[in-house]
């Protein structure tokens, strides 16, 4: 295991800092390298939460890029996964609902125009893998977009097996390539196996709980172990750089780590509140590639525009249809906003959209019938359970209260700069009526112009799978005609779907 003074001299060896003309690549095509950890917000070192120790990350911040606004396009894996992994929102395509796909029955098939960010790639004659999970809401032959052997499962998708650049058959050829790291799901190992992972425990008395949750013994381990995930993931980001290093390919490779959404608690993820979208970014490269940013950019950014800049800089032209954009290319503009959206997350179905601005979050719930916490499969954490009772006991404040309760508001605007935890609704208050008007407007443009497909039903097939595997949990009344139809299917894909382990398969 390495230690911390290891890992600093490590970084500093690996990690050059440049500034120049950007993006140009002075030998060979750059390798693009994606370190894509789980379930993590932006509790990072360099972004002020000292009581955490994150310094492979912290020092990438410092000697090459940090996007310090960078949202996704929404608050759970597949979805988000579908989106930037084609370039296009999952809602343009069908892709919203998390774990679609996953029955031939159910699948969803690309337009033929949608060409992957890996097959766009391989097309360009690099070298694709991915080691670790695809989760991808479409019905794909993974030999189109990656090499290597992978495993499957018919709930959670295709995973890679462990494969890295050392697969290439010519060690000339470049590559792109992903890692998919464990991040915030580290919590869920087992204690004597999370401690082994552990070097330096988080002071559970220092740590700075939000707002929005209350300081309970199970809330403030629960954030200690999510903090201690993040150092975990940062040495693991360490031991990659030191092997590319060492494999001698460092040099000429690109490399962007960022979390696929944010972190799992009841606020976070599944939910369009900064928890939920904001994710760290940070790119850096090696000697022989320069980009023309080194530092903190707090410009607006789009967890799509990852693919952009990663196509861009192997100088890779981007499909008409793509929406992810260059970061590093001279014209670039800040966005001026930024789209998410949640749909059904599992069996629980829901809508809701943002557009995040510079200052703003306009959030719209669409389905006021079902209060925020409706059933879910997070009923079944202690943690959720525990706060839930605290609830119930009202032990909680009205910030705490707020995401219990029954009643739902159809739209919430918040004010980031003066408020970033996102307590106060402004919708009612007279002073920001025209930027309410303003949100809500980029929102209904935009789901005319893409034609949203989160406003029509999903159809039966998919219903169908959910119902199979979650049974009684499935209550919303989309299910209702499926369980008269088929009283006896609820609940019997149990077995079979949920909890068939991975096996290999071909295609």
């Amino acid at each position: 295991m390495l230690t911390i003074a290891r890992l600093s001299i490590l970084i500093a060896l690996v990690v050059p800092s440049c500034a120049s003309p950007s993006p140009t690549v002075t030998k060979d095509r750059p390798n693009i390298l994606w370190i894509v950890a789980e379930d993590l917000s932006s509790e990072l070192n360099c972004l002020g939460v000292e009581e955490v120790s994150t310094p492979t990350l912290d020092r990438l911040a410092e000697t090459g890029v940090m996007f310090t606004n960078v949202i996704m396009p929404a608050p759970v894996c597949s979805p988000c996964r579908s989106a930037l992994i084609t370039g296009v929102m999952q809602t343009t395509l069908g892709l919203q609902n998390h774990h679609s796909s996953r029955t031939a029955e159910s699948a969803i098939e690309l337009p033929d125009s949608i060409r992957t960010v890996p097959e766009l790639f391989k097309s360009a004659g690099y070298f694709t893998f991915n080691s670790g999970k695809d989760d991808y809401n479409f019905w794909y032959d993974r030999n189109d977009l990656y090499e290597g052997e992978h495993d499957a499962h018919p709930l959670y998708g295709k995973r890679g097996k462990p494969i890295d650049w050392n697969d290439r058959p010519d060690p000339k050829q470049p590559f792109f390539g992903q890692i998919q790291l464990y991040g915030g799901k580290h919590i869920f190992k087992s204690d004597a196996r999370f401690q082994e992972l552990v070097d330096a425990p988080v002071d559970r008395s220092a740590v700075q709980i939000p707002p929005y949750y209350p300081r309970s013994a199970e809330m403030v381990e629960a954030w200690a172990r999510y903090l201690e995930a993040m150092q975990i993931t940062d040495r693991e980001v360490a031991e990659i750089l030191a092997h590319m290093s060492e494999d001698g390919v460092l040099d000429n490779t690109i490399v962007f780590f960022f979390s696929d959404h944010g972190a799992r608690f009841l606020r976070h993820k599944q939910f369009l509140y900064e928890g939920g979208l904001k994710v760290p970014l940070i790119v850096t490269w090696g000697k022989n590639v320069e980009l023309d940013s080194v530092g903190h950019r707090p410009e607006l950014v789009s967890g799509l525009d990852i693919a952009g800049a990663s196509l861009a800089a192997a100088g890779i032209e981007r499909p008409i249809y793509f929406e992810g954009e260059d970061l590093f290319a001279p014209q670039h503009s800040a966005r001026e906003f930024v789209i998410s959206a949640r749909d059904r997350c599992d069996f629980t179905i829901d809508r809701i959209r943002s557009v995040r601005t510079k200052r703003f979050k306009y959030i719209r719930n669409f389905m006021l019938d079902r209060p925020a916490m409706q059933p879910n499969y997070r009923d079944e954490w202690q943690l959720t359970q525990s706060l839930r009772q605290l609830n119930k006991q009202g032990s909680l404040n009205a910030v705490q209260a707020a995401h219990f309760r029954e009643d739902r508001v159809p739209e919430e605007l918040y004010d980031l700069q003066a408020d970033p935890h996102e307590l106060v609704n402004l919708v009612d208050q007279a002073e920001y009526q025209q930027e309410l008007q303003r949100h809500r407007q980029i929102l209904e443009d935009w789901i005319t112009s893409t034609d949203d497909q989160g406003q029509y039903p999903e159809a039966d097939p998919g219903l169908r799978v959910m119902l199979g595997i979650w049974g009684d949990q499935a209550v919303n009344p989309e299910y209702n005609t499926l369980r008269a139809q088929e009283p006896s299917l609820a609940g019997s894909l149990w077995t079979s779907l949920k909890e068939q382990p991975f096996k290999p398969v071909d295609g």
